[in-house]
């Protein structure tokens, strides 16, 4: 995996849909040694506004209307498919800062939380990703 969380290519030259900073893989890690295998998703407003969620893998119940863009460090990385379809044209980076997590987030006592950062793709990414077909 290439070192900057924000590289245009993954191994194979895959374009990624979303990626973590060291920060990020740092307290992935924190939390995995505490709750065991995670996942997130990608939080479309209300009460935590637009944060990425950690949960304990399968603690949060996915379905039709949400869409897999990948992995960080190891844990599935969900966003709701009205949401992608806003989104689609970026790749997501998740970072961890000071702070609080969102309320039913597993990082929320650890004086971090996730932020989701992004950054637009270049044509040739995209022509990449349109060549793979819609999540």
């Amino acid at each position: 995996m290439a070192s900057d969380p924000g590289a245009r290519e993954a191994p194979c030259g895959i374009v990624r849909r979303v990626s973590a900073t060291p920060a990020a893989q740092a307290l992935i890690e924190r939390l995995r040694a505490v709750h065991g295998p995670l996942m997130f998703h990608q939080s479309g407003g209300c009460c935590d506004g637009s944060a990425p969620m950690c949960f304990v893998l399968g603690e949060f119940q996915t379905g039709d209307a949400d869409v897999c863009l990948g992995e960080i460090g190891g844990a599935p990385f969900y966003m709701s498919r009205s949401q992608f379809e806003y989104w689609e044209h970026t790749h997501l980076i998740i970072d961890a800062v000071a702070g609080n997590g969102g309320m039913f987030s597993l990082e929320r006592p650890t004086g971090l939380r996730f932020i989701t950062r992004s950054r637009l793709y270049d044509d040739a990414e995209w022509r990449w990703l349109e060549g793979q077909g819609k999540l």
